[in-house]
């Protein structure tokens, strides 16, 4: 550390109280009362919980806490640019309850406005200038740090940790333009701060090891620039509140996506009709796959006619191929599956309701006229719905009815290719917002900082492909707080140009398995390329895969509620949020150590054999970090934190321990009865809650027992006050038992004999 920031970090905590003001931060949280001084060159905002400390000369903030500790310095020159030049003074004009006012001049003699709101664990900058310019707001270095969503995975996949990132155009699409689930939120969970700029146009991000910068590329203002402060529970629960405040809204998800699934195009690619749909699907479930939803994204468009070859021909199918699309879609629906289509808010040009949206305006313009788009898909030129225009947005969604009137559940959002058109970030989350509001099922590929969609899918991952993208990519989301994580349909895009490789090609064998093992320990796991086209293993593997993540599937919803009302990422939590603190979680999720790691709920620790080296691999180093940990196959016990060196995960080996809360709640297939299993890792008091199907029923299994005895053991159901008959597991010590939904339960007793 330089001199004069050592100078400054002491200064913030042994300021004298000059002129003090007193505020009451209030907004985002609970009030907390926050002091303001101005004196010896130095603006200090004190709160419970951190002190912002600013130099006056070059606008120079940092961030400790009361004890002195940094936890992040000041930028080494200026805490801002703007107006073409670097921040050089700095005056406090006015400071009252709710914010503090400073004026900020730069080496060029321009002037910006900088208002500071202290909340308990944020704090919002707002940013004004006279001018359309760049504008950033810099802090020294936060590293290691994650987030960056698509950005950290897509052009980078080597490692979660973003630090060495910087853009000067961060947006979707952003070249490679694969990107389209962004997000500029940067968290340092060891140092305790995130930062994140929430701006729908083109922003300025770096996250290096010297400097922490977000900005605008070219704006006048910068309303919402936010730094989120305290542990990573309190730091994503602020954040969670950001995002609904400024418009980047979380919608509660919804139970069946985190079900297994079936794509069609994955099994069929453009070859679709309701023939090879029916036999595929029927195929699956003849096999046991417990299969709950279902796209068919492609093929189903009238294919005749050009102008319709798009998933905006709303109403209209291929009558060849669907002849009868109601009866086609009941056929499923009476199987007990949500049936899905794909879609997009892009319109041929010479399209059936193109004419429509042109006269009434509901299509982005380029020089006031609505413009045809060269896209990735269509392949024809297509007009852009605006979906900043709420009667355009309430037209879409008249349209879309045509197809919820056909039995049609929900979507796959899948518009990709638009890097050349003027789309703001955040546009589609507009449209899936509303979609969400009605009850609509969505599956989400773009969107920025909300959580409009009910699953959060990767781009598409296949066998040609780095597999290390796959779980890099998943752990980025879930740092940039989007929890609901699909990694795409098991066995990618075979069925769209990719040949299948012969039989005797074990390297595609071996990849359907761990690829089925590794998507069937993420929040949401699909198929699609049956695996009758390459061996009895691979059937045998992929099928339990799938069956051990239907089992899952209430227990990972739970998690996917709890992620919702928290803003935690509780359904894939990487080991640096859920332990900060120990570093040895750190320096692992990377393409070299290939350590993918994380908490599948509160219970479960994922440890998938995954990455590029999936063909070869049956080893890894797994850490587990403190407390008791129970093989999910064996019942093999071990106490963390410890490494467990060349760790056996042969194909076929659940890659999970359970540890945590110790409880899981599980479906009974091929039934819906549900299980609780308790394990004994957690007693006196611990409570795990549960929240059903309906994502508002809850129970609660309290551990009050003493010790895990099977014989003195009571369980009770507590809305009744009555013993409840339970099972035990001889291999991993668990209990088992039937849980009622809306009833609670209490663990009592448990201890040995000779303890008694």
């Amino acid at each position: 550390m330089n001199r004069s920031l050592h100078r400054l970090m002491i200064a913030v905590t042994r300021f004298a109280l000059v002129s003090a003001v007193i505020g009451l931060a209030a907004f985002g949280g609970r009030a907390a009362v926050f002091e303001v001084s101005d004196s010896n060159g130095l603006i200090v905002v004190s709160m419970p919980g951190y002190r912002l400390g600013i130099t006056k000369a070059a606008f120079r903030y940092g961030i400790t806490r009361p004890d002195g500790s940094v936890i992040a310095p000041p930028h080494a020159t200026s805490g801002l640019s703007f107006g073409g030049g670097q921040a050089v003074s700095a005056v406090l004009q006015s400071a009252d309850a709710d914010k503090l006012i400073v004026q900020v001049t730069n080496d060029k003699g321009k002037a910006a406005r900088v208002e500071i709101e202290p909340g308990e664990n944020q704090i919002r900058f707002s940013i004004s200038q006279s001018e359309t310019n760049e504008m950033v707001a810099r802090l020294g270095g936060i590293s290691p740090a994650f987030g960056l969503a698509d950005h950290a995975a897509l052009g980078r996949g080597t490692k979660t940790d973003v630090t060495g990132f910087s853009s000067f155009q961060f947006r979707a699409q952003e070249a490679p333009g694969e990107r389209r689930l962004i997000s500029n939120f940067v968290i340092s969970p060891q140092r305790g701060i995130a930062a994140v700029n929430m701006e729908r146009g083109r922003k300025v991000v770096r996250v290096l090891t010297n400097e922490t910068a977000q900005g605008v590329a070219s704006a006048s203002a910068m309303p919402a620039l936010y730094y989120f402060i305290g542990s990573p529970g309190e730091i994503y629960s602020a954040y969670l509140a950001a995002r609904n405040r400024e418009g980047f809204k979380v919608y509660p998800p919804k139970y069946e996506f985190f079900g297994v699934g079936w794509e069609a195009f994955g099994a069929l690619g453009w070859r679709t009709d309701e023939k090879t749909v029916t036999e595929n699907v029927e195929r699956y479930l003849s096999l046991g796959f417990p299969i709950e939803w279902m796209v068919v994204g492609s093929g189903f468009w009238p294919n005749g006619d050009p102008s319709l070859r798009a998933t905006t021909s709303f109403g209209m199918w291929d009558k060849t191929r669907y002849p009868d699309p109601k009866r086609f879609i009941s056929h499923f629906k009476n199987r007990g599956l949500k049936f899905f289509l794909g879609l997009r808010i892009s319109f041929i040009e010479s399209g059936p309701y193109s004419q429509e949206g042109v006269e009434k305006g509901f299509f982005l313009k380029e020089n006031g006229k609505a413009k045809a788009w060269t896209l990735g898909f269509p392949k024809s030129p297509a007009y852009l719905l605006d979906c900043d225009n709420p009667e355009a947005v309430q037209w879409y969604l008249q349209l879309c009815q045509k197809w919820l009137d056909a039995g049609v559940d929900g979507f796959k959002e899948d518009l990709f290719g638009y890097d050349n058109a003027n789309l703001s970030d955040g546009s589609i989350d507009l449209v899936n917002q509303a979609l969400m509001s009605k009850g609509v099922y969505v599956m989400g590929r773009n969107g920025y900082l909300g959580s409009a969609s009910d699953l959060h899918r990767i781009e598409d991952f296949n066998f040609d492909q780095n597999q290390d993208r796959g779980p890099l990519n998943v752990l980025a989301f879930a740092y940039s707080g989007f929890s609901y994580a699909y990694p795409d349909v098991t066995g990618g895009t075979f069925g769209e140009h990719r040949a299948i490789p012969p039989a005797a090609d074990s390297k595609v064998h071996t990849y359907m398995m761990r690829k089925a093992q590794f998507s069937s320990v993420n929040p949401a796991m699909a198929v699609g390329m049956g695996p009758w086209n390459f061996s009895a293993q691979v059937e045998r593997v992929m099928l339990q895969a799938a069956q051990l993540h239907a089992r899952l599937h209430p227990y990972i919803f739970s998690a996917a509620m709890d992620a919702y009302e928290t803003g935690f990422p509780v359904t894939l939590t990487p080991l640096p949020l859920a332990f900060p603190d120990d570093a040895n979680v750190y320096g692992r999720e990377n393409s070299t150590v290939r350590g993918y790691e994380w908490l599948l709920g509160p219970s479960l620790l994922a440890c998938p054999l995954y990455g590029n080296d999936y063909a070869t691999a049956t080893h890894r180093d797994v850490y587990l970090p403190v407390g008791k940990w129970i093989d999910y196959d064996t019942g093999g016990q071990h106490v963390g934190p410890k490494l467990l060196k060349n760790f056996a995960l042969p194909i076929g080996k659940t890659p999970l321990f359970v540890g945590g809360k110790g409880v899981l709640v599980l479906r009974d297939l091929p039934g819906a009865t549900l299980q609780a299993v308790v394990y004994p890792i957690s007693k006196d008091g611990t409570t795990y809650r549960f929240t059903h199907k309906d994502g508002a029923t809850r129970s609660l299994i309290v551990n009050d027992n003493t010790g895990w005895n099977k014989d003195t053991l009571k369980v009770t159901d507590t809305m009744d006050n009555k013993a409840v008959a339970f099972t035990n597991d001889a291999r991993t010590g668990a209990i088992r038992f039937n849980l009622i939904p809306g009833h609670s339960y209490r663990l009592t007793g448990g201890q040995n004999f000779h303890d008694r």
